[in-house]
């Protein structure tokens, strides 16, 4: 199907992308490749799930995945120890509910699909030790009923990660940040919001403690970089502009000098669509 006909399923979207010879690596980066096996290994041995995991250390139980696609963080928890329940509202074999469980055939884990929308979680109150959410939020009709939901499910002591969140810093971006989105002009279904919007959401909702992990300054936020390659990709652009590749690398050679360029670039990072994520805790009893 045309780019330029009308609005297609997002799996229709996706095989779309799929077909493309030139955004090979968008499929890849974006774990869209089969076999999805082989897809999902590679997320769970990214720099993305190890700093993830890094935030599990420690837990265990229930997990909920929501909005869960694929179902490659499904199968990252389970890996991870965790006993998952996909949710996913979207029933097809390449991106929804019956690609997770092909997927855990496939591998051999245990995750139970169910097929509803984060807004009405169809569970009982406290039922999950962690919730996790990649690329959700964003996408929610109603955003401040899907983190009262996130929190309602969880048990008392619970994690909530949601992950990978698109952010603008005005309204007007908004325009912009869907005019570049590669999928959105097929499928019509991305959306970013104010970070404030995002943490008076979870605010209301009632989480305890949030931290906000911002788009320089975590592992999770960086992909399909890594801090190593961001760093040779900048002295790469800035070797471009001025022919002193040796300098750049001294100076961004150490730890220190790094950290302090992207605490510098985070100040000024403006992307419409930047990448945030948010670790939330629920009070114990």
């Amino acid at each position: 199907m045309s780019a330029d006909a009308k609005m297609l399923t997002w799996e229709d979207a996706v095989v779309w992308l799929r077909e493309q010879p030139d955004q090979r690596q968008l499929v890849l980066d974006a774990y869209y490749d089969d076999p999805l096996g082989v897809a999902a290994e590679r997320y769970f041995r990214s720099g993305e799930w190890q700093e993830i995991a890094r935030l599990l250390a420690g837990r265990g139980g229930k997990a909920l995945d929501v909005g869960a696609g694929r179902g490659i963080a499904s199968y990252a928890l389970a890996r991870q120890g965790f006993k998952v329940t996909a949710l996913e509202p979207d029933g097809s074999p390449i991106v929804g509910a019956e690609a997770i469980r092909n997927l855990g055939r496939e591998t051999g884990l245990a995750i139970e699909v169910v097929q509803e929308f984060s807004e009405g979680l169809p569970f009982e109150d406290a039922s999950f030790d962690v919730v996790f959410a990649r690329a959700v939020l964003h996408h929610t009709r109603d955003l401040d009923g899907a983190c009262r939901e996130m929190l309602r499910v969880l048990r008392p002591g619970g994690l909530f990660l949601g992950v990978r969140e698109h952010v603008i810093s005005r309204e007007e971006d908004l325009g912009r940040f869907l005019e570049q989105h590669p999928l959105h002009k097929l499928y019509g279904g991305e959306h970013a919001y104010l970070l404030a919007r995002y943490v008076a959401a979870l605010e209301k909702a009632g989480f305890s403690a949030i931290e906000v992990l911002t788009p320089l300054g975590s592992a999770i936020n960086l992909f399909p970089y890594t801090r190593e390659s961001l760093r040779e990709a900048i002295i790469d652009r800035l070797s471009q502009r001025i022919p002193a590749r040796p300098l750049f690398e001294l100076l961004l050679g150490n730890g220190r000098g790094f950290d302090h360029l992207l605490s510098l670039a985070g100040r000024f990072d403006n992307r419409p669509g930047r990448l945030y994520s948010f670790v939330c805790h629920k009070a114990g009893s």
